[in-house]
């Protein structure tokens, strides 16, 4: 397990019996935690990237409440890598949340199927490849070796080996090691079908025990950062806070839009309309169902954590990971509020 400073909000959370007796207990943590951590340090640099744009069942994304789930399948999600910096008693470090090698990533199961049964001329309308991470780390002056930490909020469709390296062959990153939960590792080494269909095969084999780093429960990792433990779309869930001058961040793949943390508000088809009917607060991003009650529960915790926009107060400051994005072949999946880009502090150069 990590040395990081744990993080004690959430330790009892979800203990009691009743479902929204969690939810509660779980909001009330938040808004204790949220306020410790505006009373910190910032992180030193933040900024987003967009690296792939990619087709995602409506059905999962936007779980139930799409009234155009017939007619309209898919929705564009783009994926983003976002690097961080921040000051530890170490020195500054630099850590890379969710740097995709969505060149390998196609391999994962569900989109193999999809690519394989789609015409050439269509994936390429639909997937729209737009950087890579290393053309990123170019274009910033960042070498490998400058890259301390990759995290991810999950290990779904992820294939680390060309940046941690095997038993056979050296990574990019050499100094780099992944952050993770310990439940999300062991899942991945142990998957049963219904999750296997979403991990990428062989995406961690052979990755050197010496390059993961487990940790349970929330951490900090140094000044105004943290992961902060949200199970519910995986068992080892987190999410990736970051304290900014435009707020906290909260980033994690739970939910696939903004809108689906301010559901009445969203301008997706059908969905303030289901919201209002069953009373929900959010919307869960449902492709494997490993525990939709403590999604709902992590979700309505990142919403609490990162506190009004300032964008537009009416929605919580999250940055989905991957981003519900307008498309003009998906009709009626265009949100009301999306996020697009993010940057903040200056960048660090060794």
């Amino acid at each position: 397990m990590s040395a990081f400073e744990q993080i004690r909000h959430f330790e009892d959370s979800r203990a009691a019996a009743g479902q929204q007796a969690r939810v509660e207990d779980t909001r009330f943590a938040a808004r204790q935690f949220r306020a410790d951590m505006l009373k910190g340090p910032k992180a030193r640099y933040f900024e987003s990237f967009d690296l792939v744009k990619v087709p995602y069942p409506v059905r999962y994304g936007l779980r139930n409440a799409f009234s155009r789930e017939r007619l309209v399948e898919y929705m564009h999600i783009q994926n983003r890598l976002f690097v961080v910096q921040f000051d530890t008693p170490e020195g500054v470090k630099t850590m890379l949340v969710s740097p995709s090698d969505h060149e390998r990533n196609g391999e994962t199961p569900f989109f193999r199927r999809l690519q394989d049964r789609t015409a050439n001329w269509l994936t390429k309308i639909l997937i729209n490849r737009q950087n890579t991470v290393p053309q990123v780390l170019a274009r910033l002056g960042l070498r490998p070796e400058d890259i301390d930490y990759i995290t991810y909020d999950h290990l779904h469709t992820q294939d680390i080996r060309r940046w941690l390296g095997t038993d056979k062959q050296a990574g990019l990153f050499p100094n780099a090691k992944l952050l993770v939960h310990w439940r999300e590792w062991e899942s991945t080494k142990d998957l049963n079908p219904y999750q296997a269909d979403w991990y990428c095969p062989s995406g961690i084999a052979g990755v050197p025990e010496n390059k993961v780093v487990c940790f349970d429960g929330s951490i900090m990792l140094g000044d105004g950062v943290a992961l902060m433990h949200t199970p519910g779309h995986t068992e080892g869930n987190h999410s990736i806070v970051v304290h900014t001058d435009e707020g906290l961040w909260v980033t994690s793949e739970n939910g696939v839009s903004v809108d689906a943390y301010a559901p009445l508000l969203s301008a997706a088809s059908g969905v303030a309309d289901y919201a209002k009917m069953i009373g929900t607060e959010v919307i869960i991003n449902g492709n494997t169902l490993e525990n939709a009650v403590d999604q709902y529960i992590s979700m309505v915790q990142e919403a609490t954590v990162a506190g009004p926009s300032k964008r537009d107060p009416r929605f919580p400051n999250v940055f989905p990971s991957s981003e519900m994005t307008p498309f003009w072949l998906f009709p009626g999946t265009r949100p009301a509020f999306y996020v697009g880009h993010a940057r903040h502090g200056t960048l660090h150069r060794r």
